[in-house]
């Protein structure tokens, strides 16, 4: 077949440049450039990568003419040759080496006849564009597999903060410290997005080292439709005084998209990233019900940190000293399932659903216990809170003796907080709202069961639900730190005079 060289090349230009456009997706790789070379030579190709292997061919190529050829190849894969011409059987075979990095790919041209100067051109030409496409690829492939490489770094730091592990999070970097390491405090930005927007504004903040400018982006491993961004609070400005946080891009995207909502925790030592977390869930929580779909967190104190210091240590010391021994997986899994499904804890820690089940049944037995009863699970993130607290004196002062949790909650500072808390459910409600919520407790946050119990629809207890949120201002419809304090405001209030 006669062949011009330039006119051919143009028409290959062109084809690639239009299957670009039409596909919208990767640039055309080696495949379609052999097959295409193929045509206009009248001959079959194959490309034989740096291993001997067959990596595109056209649909005829014969693979009994590589059999004799392996010497010739290894040479020219070698950086002996560059190219080599031969006879076997019926075919007239050209093989020339593509690149310069040894071992090199090779292109073999097989057909009836010897090639004449221009498709010795054209080969030369197409051969030196596939290597183009493949080094292309593989750059391609190289920065995706850094991309993911990245985000696995950023989830493992997150995973060891909320643990409140700063310095595990950075011993996790091998020395290429995020900038969010050398604050002393952050904030929790939680922004609710569809779930495949969230490679996309991750990708859209991500620096040369992985990291999102002196802030930190994660894909939330439990709830698809939420991403996690850590900054330092006074990166709150964004933009340039920001040093590029993403902090004022998130509330734009929020101002811009009606599907978005973002919450955001106030600063916090970086140990406590997990109590900012959920700080940050109650703010989206509130979020979601207002214009704006922003919201701060502007929380109560917490119920742990107004109990009588000495008592309530006396009392969680007691509460968990079944468990004081356990192994630290344990324990870490065990905080993380009273705020997130077991599913997403199996997710957060890798490791399978039946070890965190595992891990939750040795918990439940030892403390005698029903996890999957929420005022067991209260009772067990009230012990936990109040063991993160410093001793009182520093544990020079005696300890008292150990009361009961209900000798614990009658304490005034507790009535208190929980009229406060409650205040909300009822004003200007008919009650209807606070039997929701009792029955949904008794039914173990199960909508289905309190629907069924109260003999009214799912809906209308969900539409409860996500009233009593906008009331309380705390996150229900997800397990965690609202519903606890729901529980413990129920207990203390039914006991209160």
């Amino acid at each position: 077949m006669a062949v011009s060289t330039p006119q051919a090349l143009d028409e290959l230009l062109r084809q690639l440049s239009s299957r670009a456009r039409r596909d919208a997706g990767p640039a055309p790789g080696p495949q379609t450039l052999i097959d295409w070379l193929g045509r206009q030579l009248g001959a079959e190709i194959a490309l034989v990568d740096r291993g001997g292997t067959v990596e595109a061919s056209t649909a005829r190529f014969p693979p009994d003419v590589l059999g004799g050829l392996r010497a010739v190849l290894t040479r020219l894969a070698g950086g002996h040759l560059a190219a080599a011409a031969s006879q076997t059987g019926p075919f007239h075979v050209r093989c020339e080496a593509l690149g310069r990095h040894v071992p090199r790919p090779v292109l073999v041209v097989a057909g009836p006849q010897p090639l004449t100067r221009e498709a010795l051109a054209l080969t030369s030409h197409a051969g030196a564009l596939v290597e183009v496409v493949r080094r292309a690829r593989q750059a391609d492939d190289l920065a995706l597999r850094y991309q993911r490489a990245a985000a696995r770094v950023r989830l493992a730091i997150l995973a060891a903060l909320m643990t409140g592990e700063p310095t595990l999070a950075r011993r996790m970097t091998a020395g290429a410290v995020p900038p969010l390491l050398d604050a002393e405090r952050l904030r929790v930005h939680l922004l609710r997005c569809p779930p495949a927007d969230r490679g996309r504004i991750i990708d859209a903040h991500e620096d040369a080292s992985g990291y999102h400018g002196r802030g930190l982006m994660v894909r939330c491993p439990v709830y698809d439709d939420h991403l996690i961004c850590l900054l330092p609070p006074d990166d709150d400005a964004g933009g340039a005084d920001g040093g590029g946080s993403p902090a004022a891009p998130l509330r734009a995207l929020v101002r811009d998209n009606p599907d978005y909502a973002l919450g955001i925790s106030a600063a916090v030592p970086l140990r406590d990233t997990a109590r900012a977390y959920d700080q940050a869930r109650h703010a989206l929580a509130v979020a979601c019900h207002t214009p704006e779909r922003v919201a701060d967190h502007h929380g109560r104190p917490s119920l742990a940190g107004l109990l009588p210091r000495p008592q309530a240590h006396a009392w969680a010391r007691a509460f968990l000293e079944p468990i004081r021994a356990a192994p630290r997986l344990t324990l870490d899994i065990t905080s993380l399932a009273l705020n997130f499904p077991r599913s997403g804890v199996a997710r957060l820690l890798d490791v399978s659903r039946n070890t965190v089940t595992a891990h939750l049944r040795r918990v439940q037995d030892a403390l005698g216990l029903d996890l999957r009863d929420p005022r067991g699970r209260a009772e067990l993130a009230l012990a936990l809170a109040i063991a993160d607290l410093p001793s009182p004196d520093g544990g020079a002062v005696a300890e008292p003796p150990t009361p009961s949790v209900d000798g614990l909650l009658s304490a005034e500072a507790a009535v208190t907080w929980a009229r406060a808390f409650l205040q909300p459910l009822r004003s200007g409600t008919d009650g209807a709202l606070q039997q929701t919520l009792r029955a949904w407790i008794e039914a173990g946050t199960d909508a289905q069961r309190t629907a069924r119990d109260l003999g009214i629809s799912r809906t209308t207890v969900r539409a409860h639900l996500r009233t009593a949120e906008q009331l309380l201002q705390r996150s229900l419809l997800i397990p965690g730190p609202g519903t606890h304090e729901l529980v413990h405001a129920f207990r203390i209030a039914d006991r209160a005079p």
